[in-house]
């Protein structure tokens, strides 16, 4: 599996400082855990982190109770924590995606949502293959992780493992591999702005 697309650097940034919403931190965590190059960039980040925290003059606490010495940096990389069991994406993963509960949401469409706590949607989408999401934008950051398949839009194509990182200035019709479809994990910060009025009407049955 050769990654091309990752999440961008202020991306990994929030997700090592644990600033990330909830639905975008599942999705960058399991790219990690799939991804070499991010998982020593994560590493390398809690690194400089530290250092900058060591630098840092103490502060007395205003109950007057004796501190904490702060932590030593990780030896483990950081990706092993978004890649445990706990991780919804990685579950499903791991078992082939049997067993989903799959709702048709269009023409070649399918999508599962995924429980997550806090802020931001979280859900798998399955295309067949030369399907196409309806024309969108997005009030947010939007991350999404191709897990079987490929899919193309604007910004390239992007197969198994990459990650398309998108905001609010992006708009994009993503289309499904005409030979092999497309399943993929989609995290939006915000609702997803859709430009035709059909999917404006549908979309608060399916949850985008």
């Amino acid at each position: 599996m050769t990654i091309i697309h990752h999440p961008g650097a202020d991306t990994l940034m929030s997700y090592a400082a644990g600033a990330l919403p909830s639905a975008l931190s599942a999705v960058a965590a399991a790219h990690v855990a799939m991804c070499d190059r991010c998982q020593h960039e994560l590493v390398l980040m809690e690194r400089i982190g530290w250092a900058l925290l060591e630098g840092l003059a103490p502060v007395p606490l205003t109950d007057r109770r004796p501190s904490r010495a702060a932590p030593e940096p990780a030896s483990t990389p950081l990706a092993q924590v978004g890649g445990d069991a706990a991780n919804p994406i990685l579950r499903l993963a791991r078992h082939d995606f049997a067993g989903v509960r799959w709702r048709r949401i269009g023409i070649g469409l399918w999508h599962h949502p995924l429980p997550i706590r806090g802020k931001g949607s979280l859900q798998l989408i399955k295309a067949a293959p030369g399907a196409a999401v309806p024309d969108h934008g997005h009030a947010g950051g939007e991350l999404t992780l191709i897990l079987q398949g490929a899919m193309t839009d604007r910004t390239g194509r992007y197969g198994h493992g990459d990650v398309a990182d998108l905001d609010e200035t992006i708009e994009h019709t993503p289309v499904a591999d005409r030979g092999t479809g497309c399943i993929c994990a989609i995290a939006n910060e915000a609702p997803t702005r859709f430009s035709g009025l059909l999917a404006r009407l549908l979309q608060p049955w399916h949850g985008f």
